[in-house]
């Protein structure tokens, strides 16, 4: 596939702290990049950074333009929801529709109402009476609308209720991912988007600590619950992780063969928030 996003050796200080510190990865066209990571890590940072909305080191080339250089036209072709995303409050739903028409050249007023049908919103409410889900639903209807070719989501469902998660993932399927358009997703809610995932980035206090397709991911990684009677046996083959369970441990293995594995328990395929904990120790309990 072919990079919509190419960010190359990215750095970023504030004061005496390394946000990023030197950051490469490429985002590919079609995919669906999950960017995990705990608090401060450096995933927001990263995001302003491609956005344009944050200076850095390095470079970063976004749809073969420069968020240095060209921001005003590179947000033609790119959206972003974040969880602190705001919209006039003032302003009714048909007028804030009226307006992205008239400042975004490749809005389309119909697509906007098309997917707004679907929803509970209606034309002419207020926005500062619609729930936290109803502004996210409506705030997403205007990003599709602009028919963008690549969505960064920054925490796009936080506070929501699962309905509302469910929806918003749903829309996304059914509107956005057609296998040419790009989607960046960075949440603590993992389980959420695994289905969704086409690649998937570890970071930790700035740096990378994993980057790689999912098929690789579940290629190099292995999950194996354990009875009791097996554990002596499966830690003496140095697992990444071990988490206790009621009738023994779960175990997560680094580049194992499933021969390796035989006869001492369920292997099964690794989860994304399992191995996040795994890879980033004892100490980080959960990401969700």
């Amino acid at each position: 596939m072919t990079p919509y996003a190419s960010i190359n050796k990215v750095s970023k200080r504030f004061g005496q702290h390394r946000a990023l510190d030197g950051v490469s990865l490429e985002i590919p066209q079609g995919g669906v990049l999950g960017l995990i990571g705990p608090n401060g890590a450096g995933k927001t940072t990263l995001l302003k950074a491609m956005l344009g909305l944050s200076s850095f080191e390095g470079e970063i080339d976004i749809l073969g333009r420069s968020p240095r250089r060209s921001r005003h036209e590179l947000m033609q072709s790119v959206g972003y929801i974040s969880d602190v995303g705001i919209l006039p409050s003032w302003m009714r739903v048909d007028q804030i529709i009226q307006l992205s028409a008239s400042v975004h050249p490749n809005f389309s007023e119909l697509k906007a109402w098309e997917i707004l049908e679907h929803t509970q919103i209606q034309p002419k409410q207020k926005i500062k009476t619609l729930s936290k889900g109803m502004i996210t639903q409506l705030h997403l209807s205007l990003v599709l609308a602009m028919d963008v070719k690549l969505l960064i989501l920054d925490e796009p469902t936080l506070g929501l209720d699962i309905v509302y998660r469910s929806q918003f993932y749903q829309q996304l399927l059914e509107t956005f991912l057609d296998g040419t358009r790009t989607l960046v997703i960075s949440t603590h809610q993992v389980e959420e988007i695994e289905s969704l995932l086409t690649h998937l980035v570890f970071i930790e206090h700035g740096r990378l600590r994993l980057s790689e397709t999912m098929d690789d991911v579940f290629e190099r990684f292995s999950a194996l619950d354990a009875p009791s009677a097996s554990l002596a046996t499966v830690r003496s083959l140095g697992p990444l992780s071990e988490t206790p369970t009621l009738t023994g441990a779960s175990f997560i293995f680094d580049s194992i063969t499933a021969d390796a594995l035989e006869g001492l328990g369920e292997r099964r395929r690794v989860g994304i928030a399992e191995l996040f904990v795994g890879m980033m120790g004892p100490d980080l309990r959960s990401v969700s």
